[in-house]
């Protein structure tokens, strides 16, 4: 399926939804890379989730992106920027589709998929969600973006990093839970010996975090 130029696959609630989770996958992957976790992080059904498909191939590098990456931490402006009005017109378009709002929302993701959750989910122009959850990525530093914090603080944070991660290495974790809470937002914050990958031992902690989030 495609809504507003990107492609996504959906898993839908039963009955209606108590909320929507959008899971953005990370670098080289697509739209059925995160499917498999709506079952896992909310085994009830209670939420409508969606996993849209990044809008970017580039030469000599497998699956789909958000952006180019010249410097991990700082995404390329012009694809990022093509990538946030891309994205931030399909989350539009599912708020309408679903008729469940912002507020009932939580965006999320794995490594560069968590770093376009922060950037929709933290931006001025934007609705604030009701939470953000990041697994291996950072608040991104882009010219042009900013991160719009003090009216966020009904937004919470799950953030879970892992300590040997050799791609996006640990301290762009801490420093994205010392800014969050910083401006005011409530996180929930797990470190552990992983590398880049979502930790299964984060898993429970992220399904009891987003069952309360959207309880």
């Amino acid at each position: 399926m495609s809504a507003d130029g990107l492609v996504f696959r959906e898993r839908a609630a039963e009955g209606d939804p108590a909320g929507l989770l959008v899971l953005h996958h990370g670098r080289g992957a697509d739209e059925h890379d995160l499917l498999g976790l709506a079952d896992v992080l909310d085994p009830r059904r209670r939420l409508h989730v969606v996993t849209p498909r990044g809008p970017l191939e580039l030469p000599g590098w497998p699956g789909h992106h958000w952006y180019a990456v010249p410097r991990v931490g700082h995404p390329d402006p012009e694809t990022f920027a093509a990538a946030f009005a891309a994205l931030g017109a399909f989350h539009d378009a599912q708020w309408a589709r679903t008729g469940v709002p912002p507020e009932r929302t939580v965006l999320g993701g794995f490594s560069m998929g968590s770093v376009m959750s922060y950037a929709l989910g933290l931006a001025a122009e934007r609705p604030a969600p009701a939470g953000l959850l990041a697994f291996s990525g950072f608040v991104p530093t882009v010219e042009g973006w900013a991160p719009s914090l003090a009216d966020r603080a009904a937004t919470r944070a799950f953030v879970a990093h892992g300590r040997r991660d050799p791609v996006m290495e640990v301290g762009f974790a801490r420093e994205a839970r010392s800014r969050l809470e910083a401006g005011g937002l409530p996180v929930e914050y797990h470190e552990s010996d992983a590398a880049h990958h979502i930790d299964p031992a984060h898993v429970p902690l992220a399904v009891a975090w987003l069952g309360a989030t959207l309880a």
